[in-house]
């Protein structure tokens, strides 16, 4: 999965900086075409795809406030004090 990330993000890297070559040197609709296609694949595979990887070993309910889990920070915060 690490190296799917990679090779998604530098693909990312390189769409970017070829459409803003092409845009600099004049043409224009190309370019914006790359960055275009660049920003799709960054918001609609790269993001989803890290986001998974980085969230599927984790519990969702440790995240969540819970009573239990306010009471735990309230000790903590207690103990913290004395």
């Amino acid at each position: 999965m690490k190296h799917i990330i990679r090779l998604l993000f530098i693909i990312f890297v390189v769409l970017i900086a070829i459409g803003y070559y092409f845009k600099n040197s004049g043409n224009h609709p190309k370019g914006d075409t790359l960055i275009g296609i660049a920003i799709l694949l960054g918001s609609f595979v790269l993001m989803p795809v890290f986001i998974y990887h980085r969230w599927k070993d984790r519990k969702v309910k440790d995240y969540m406030l819970t009573n239990d889990n306010i009471q735990k920070m309230r000790d903590f915060n207690d103990d913290k004090k004395k």
